[in-house]
């Protein structure tokens, strides 16, 4: 399973506190050695300010060392530290408290207008919020995630969108409600932070390598939310697919995602129309990336090596047994990479047997013979079973031209969208330069 295993390669774009739940997942499965994962957790550790939980994976490495006193003295440090931010920024928490001032505060769209508003219901200077920002920032490190969501929320509420704080605290709210798991609102900071980095690049100064890094990055954050949200499986088609963005920042920067948004494509059925632009691009890839998941629909789709596609559907149910995103979608997975074999096969053959079907989706002939009535019996397949001879026999399947034309508007309107807020940012950009060279 080693050489499936994306964590090491995964962790590069995720932030420390991210790579936590991955390490925990490999221990459970035994995948490495558990004094290697324990260092690794360690050497993590050493850069914040989780002094607690250092000092029992320590103890677990090496039960017979006593608490080196070093630790001991900055867990200290760390204490006197956060007391001395919290002091800093006593009139905010102290607003913070007062439920009728923050829905005030969330109906005040403008920040110069909000600014005054606080100045004059408390002792509220702008300069405490650069210390608000880095009591956030220190509570995360201390991995106090829900305390550190609430002060960056407040920061966002205060901050122009132009601010050098402002990006940082969008970062990190989104990677504190992703580590509290609360997928709705971390769907909602996703999208925030999607807007912002789409819709500024100024913001980045031009520098087109930093805007690549930021939409990498947001990429694999966003696998956190997409494999646990109820919504996720859809949206995550939508962003890595028809976004031509983020499918160049796959290509070029993480080819690797091609498996999360493969295992999206099979497992939703409402979205089979996008097999074909994603095989076009597995097919793009597949010399600088591939695993069995991928290889699994080139088989299928491209080669229609049945036998193929067989021997990788066993591999693929390693592979997700084994992946931290992957693992709660095995049975889903299975059942419909079944359905895909099943419908390829039928739409090459008139009769079949059931005893060489399922040899091709890896049942034996009861199961089998149970699963294709069971499809009968659900109206998604129209066909006969011939028990005697063992046989399906298939119906006249003719697509209606009602659900063709409703496929092709399932992947036109997306992809008119993104035309359209394309020319909208270029328009803007003309519009920005025209005046830009103004002289007032």
């Amino acid at each position: 399973m080693e050489k499936f295993d994306l964590t090491s390669v995964m962790g590069q774009y995720l932030d420390r506190h991210l790579v936590f739940p991955l390490l925990e997942f490999l221990s459970a499965k035994g995948i490495y050695n558990e004094t290697e994962l324990l260092k690794a957790k360690l050497d993590i550790l050493s850069k914040t300010n989780m002094i607690d939980y250092a000092i029992d994976i320590r103890k677990q490495l090496y039960p017979d060392q006593e608490i080196p006193e070093d630790l001991k003295q900055r867990r200290n440090h760390v204490v006197q530290q956060l007391a001395e931010l919290q002091e800093e920024v006593k009139p905010i928490l102290k607003i913070m408290e007062s439920e009728e001032v923050m829905k005030n505060m969330e109906n005040m769209r403008d920040s110069k207008t909000l600014i005054s508003y606080l100045s004059k219901e408390s002792k509220f200077e702008i300069e405490m919020i650069d210390s608000l920002h880095k009591l956030a920032k220190y509570r995360y490190d201390c991995g106090n995630y829900t305390v550190s969501t609430s002060y960056l929320y407040f920061c966002m509420l205060v901050l122009p969108p132009n601010d050098k704080n402002y990006l940082s605290a969008l970062w990190g709210k989104f990677a504190s409600e992703i580590l509290y798991q609360n997928w709705d609102s971390a769907l909602e900071d996703l999208n925030k932070l999607r807007e912002y980095i789409d819709s500024s690049p100024n913001q980045f100064s031009g520098n087109s390598l930093q805007l690549l890094q930021q939409r990498t990055w947001l990429i694999h954050w966003s696998l956190f939310v997409f494999f646990n949200h109820v919504l996720g499986r859809e949206l995550i088609i939508e962003m890595f697919l028809y976004r031509p963005h983020y499918l160049n920042a796959i290509q070029t920067m993480c080819p690797h995602i091609l498996r999360y948004l493969a295992t999206a494509v099979i497992i939703t059925r409402s979205r089979r129309s996008a097999l074909k632009d994603l095989v076009k691009v597995i097919q793009q890839e597949s010399y600088t990336y591939r695993d069995p998941i991928t290889e699994f629909l080139e088989h299928l789709y491209v080669n229609f090596d049945f036998d193929g596609a067989r021997q990788k559907l066993h591999e693929c149910q390693t592979v997700l047994l084994n992946d931290f995103f992957l693992i709660s979608c095995l049975d889903e997975f299975v059942e419909n990479a079944r359905l895909m074999i099943f419908e390829t096969f039928c739409r090459i053959h008139q009769c079949i047997s059931i005893g060489m079907l399922a040899e091709k989706l890896n049942m034996n002939p009861d199961e089998a013979e149970c699963w294709i009535v069971n499809l009968i019996r659900n109206a998604r397949l129209d066909a006969k079973i011939d028990s005697k001879l063992g046989h399906v026999v298939m119906g006249a399947q003719p697509l209606s031209p009602y659900q063709q034309l409703i496929e092709k508007i399932d992947s036109l309107s997306v992809r008119s969208e993104t035309l359209c807020s394309l020319i909208d940012r270029k328009l803007r950009a003309k519009t920005d330069i025209r005046w830009g060279n103004q002289d007032f």
